[in-house]
């Protein structure tokens, strides 16, 4: 087009130049047809002048029309990196839908497994059962022949000897069933640990269904570029338990969100068995616990290191489920001890009275009493009447008389003050090492009850 256009500019100049030679070539002949001569000249300078705006208009056409074709050119590669990026995207979703159902498969192959080697251990203790059953008749009938012997139904007829076989029997019978009894309980510990795998590993498989679903749902609102639907938030675990139920989850920091509450940031140990919210962790004294009655409402530390979650958030996470508080301490010998019960923490309005059950579990004595509401030394509601426990123990807690824990007071390294009366107001536990040693270290989480009492 450029060409033709550059042609039809070369004609027009050659036109013009020719109209412009045509009169002196007009006043050299004769003068017969000069009106005539004058009118081929008007002609030509018209054409000319036509020509001239043809090849303007041509040009100005053609910049039009390359510009047009350098913007198709540009939205044609556009598309193509379009094209190729959702061929892309394409590719990735199947290969995870793949990687998913590939895991899901995995999973259900581990529940059969679990299942088949719980039906087996089941087997094995009906067959211990029976067994012990039948050294049991026969105890019976030993026993019967031995009270024959004593009363003297057959007592001439039995000597020394066969009196010492007889209670040897019976002392290797007794031993026999003790061993039974145990491998029993053994195999009903196993069984229960095996019943607990089987429902964690359904809970797992489910959740793992349900995210991948989810999933699917994001990457085709991406893909179809929805943006209602792609402004939907994708919401967060309930609790720790929760994340540990989606599996392959590392301990650490997580944003969960409780029942008909915001999300909060919270430090997850996650364990064999379920996942551990951890509402308090002392360990090297860098944090000031000494802290007025809102600070321990809304929390204080840093979730990495030494830190207080809230009584506020624990209360949030304890009425949504049945919890278990796990309360572990450690002295400065490297000696540890764990005491675990159900619990349930009243809302600000009791001020935090923290609600327990007698049926506690561990190696070391409950020092915490129920219904006793939280107190620090700026809110006073021990039960010591002639005494704020808070300002004179230091740190908030649950206070009773002042004399059975404090888990939030002064961290003293070792070794501690030789004063007493400072000893008194460290980081102890009554019924371990005694009011006046103060502790190394000590954590207290809250995890799901019904892992423990089924």
């Amino acid at each position: 087009m450029k060409t033709v256009a550059t042609s039809l500019v070369l004609c027009a100049a050659l036109l013009a130049g020719a109209a412009s030679s045509y009169p002196f070539e007009r006043k050299a002949a004769s003068g017969k047809d000069q009106s005539g001569r004058f009118a081929s000249w008007d002609d030509v300078n018209v054409i000319a002048h036509g020509l001239l705006q043809l090849g303007h208009g041509l040009k100005e056409h053609v910049d039009k029309t390359k510009g047009q074709m350098r913007d198709i050119a540009a939205k044609l590669k556009a598309f193509n990196g379009t094209v190729g990026d959702l061929g892309r995207q394409t590719q990735r979703l199947q290969e995870d839908g793949e990687a998913l159902r590939a895991k899901a498969r995995a999973l259900e192959e581990r529940e059969n497994q679990v299942l088949n080697i719980s039906t087996e251990l089941w087997e094995k203790a009906q067959q211990l059962q029976q067994d012990r059953q039948r050294v049991q008749e026969r105890m019976g009938s030993l026993e019967e022949k031995v009270d024959g012997l004593m009363k003297g139904q057959r007592l001439d007829a039995v000597n020394n000897s066969d009196a010492h076989v007889i209670q040897w029997m019976l002392e290797a019978q007794n031993r026999r069933i003790d061993d039974l009894v145990e491998r029993i309980r053994q195999q009903q510990d196993k069984l229960e640990k095996q019943n607990v795998r089987i429902r964690t590993l359904q809970n797992q498989i489910k959740q793992r269904k349900d995210r991948g679903s989810m999933r699917r749902k994001v990457d085709e609102v991406a893909f179809n570029g929805s943006s209602e639907q792609g402004d939907a938030p994708i919401g967060f675990p309930s609790d720790c338990h929760q994340l540990f139920l989606q599996g392959d989850r590392p301990s650490g920091v997580y944003t969960i969100q409780p029942l008909n509450s915001q999300p909060i940031e919270v430090f997850c140990e996650i364990t064999s068995d379920r996942g551990w919210t951890v509402i308090q962790r002392r360990f090297d004294g860098s944090l000031d616990f000494d802290e007025l009655w809102q600070a321990y409402r809304n929390g204080f530390g840093d979730l990495k290191g030494e830190f207080w979650l809230g009584l506020e958030s624990i209360h949030i996470l304890s009425r949504q489920a049945d919890l278990v508080l796990q309360v572990e301490f450690s002295d400065w010998k490297g000696e540890a001890r764990t005491i675990k019960f159900p619990f349930r923490l009243s809302g600000e309005e009791n001020n935090y009275a923290l609600n327990l059950r007698e049926d506690s579990s561990g190696n070391v004595e409950n020092a915490l009493t129920s219904d006793i509401p939280f107190s620090t030394r700026d809110r006073d509601n021990d039960q010591k009447s002639d005494m704020n426990c808070a300002k004179h123990l230091t740190g908030g807690w649950w206070f009773s008389n002042c004399g059975q824990s404090n888990l939030n007071g002064r961290y003293f390294s070792s070794p501690p003050p030789r004063q007493r009366h400072q000893r008194k107001q460290g980081v102890f536990w009554k019924t371990w090492r005694g009011r006046y040693y103060p502790l190394k270290t000590t954590i207290m989480k809250i995890g799901p009850s019904e892992v423990d009492y089924k």
